[in-house]
């Protein structure tokens, strides 16, 4: 009896995006290039809100946090996708299968409560400037990055508690590109239907709940700058716009996957590549683009550059 329990797989074989091989030949180009502008926009927003003194604020030091936990979250999945592509056999391990599951909750988890957190710092700003630096002081910001970090560890051990130990013993093939916890708890060798409804419900609560917490967020901010201000919907549009397009680019598909009740292969495969390779790329442009303040110490490191070559 306790040797039937036991997990008799070793490893995973992945799906992947296609079958062809010479599509994936030619995907291996754009999702590389993807890839290296994803780290370096992510980890050059992290190094300008460091290096530049007039960016220490909590607004800032919560989006260093976010590209650092997109550059994690992308990390996990879309190297092993790129390497793949080169591979006839996608194989994983049974532990970097429960890696992957453990890392993509963790950061996703994480990144979803780190928005919150976001969200509160402008309704501060905005709806409460007077006492803003006493509210969010050093001390609150750290707490909110620290809380987000702790939820997202427990949401990830929460998902990988459930499958751990559930019996595998064949067939290993995971329609995906990664360990995606609904497509991997289907290749378990018991009824699994009670326990993916419980997986979804885990995962649907916490990105339903920062999804309204952020809409009631974003709706009163934009209710009260338009009540107190001219020309208030302008203002408050550019200055939550950003923020408002990364939550639904992020939430969007994340919600559509654990809550939709049908399951279609290319829409779920289109979903996961968008939310693990394409919005933490996104998301550094989007607050790059859209932000005078970091646009500003950009040309100011340009410059500074230009002025070390002349010297030289």
């Amino acid at each position: 009896m306790e040797e039937a329990n036991q997990s008799v797989v070793s490893e995973f074989i992945f799906h992947g995006l296609c079958n062809s091989r010479e599509l994936q030949t030619l995907l291996l180009l754009p999702f590389s290039t993807l890839y290296l502008m994803t780290v370096m926009g992510n980890l050059f927003v992290v190094f300008l809100i460091i290096t530049h003194s007039h960016l220490h604020s909590p607004m800032y030091f919560l989006l260093a946090n976010l590209s650092f936990v997109d550059f994690c979250l992308s990390s996990v999945t879309t190297p092993k996708l790129t390497t793949d592509f080169l591979k006839v056999n996608k194989t994983i391990s049974f532990g970097g299968c429960m890696s992957q599951i453990l890392c993509v909750h963790f950061f996703g988890g994480g990144e979803m409560v780190l928005l919150v957190s976001m969200a509160y710092d402008r309704y501060v700003a905005i709806c409460k400037p007077l006492h803003y630096s006493s509210i969010m002081d050093r001390q609150r910001c750290i707490w909110l990055v620290f809380i987000s970090w702790i939820i997202g560890f427990v949401h990830a051990i929460s998902q990988l508690a459930m499958i751990l130990e559930l019996p595998f013993c064949g067939p290993t093939i995971v329609d995906s590109f990664f360990c995606d916890i609904p497509l991997v708890i289907k290749l378990a060798c018991i009824d699994t239907h009670t326990l993916g409804i419980l997986i979804n419900a885990d995962s649907g609560v916490l990105a339903t709940t920062c999804f309204i917490l952020l809409f009631i967020s974003y709706t009163y901010i934009l209710v009260i700058v338009r009540l107190h201000s001219k020309d208030g919907a302008s203002k408050a549009l550019s200055t939550c716009t950003s923020h408002i397009i990364v939550v639904v680019l992020f939430f969007g598909p994340c919600i559509f996957i654990y809550l939709w009740p049908l399951n279609i292969t290319w829409v779920d495969k289109f979903l996961a590549v968008f939310y693990t390779v394409i919005t933490p790329l996104l998301n550094p442009a989007i607050y790059t683009l859209r932000n005078k303040e970091i646009k500003n110490a950009i040309k100011r490191l340009i410059s500074q550059h230009m002025n070390s070559r002349d010297k030289f």
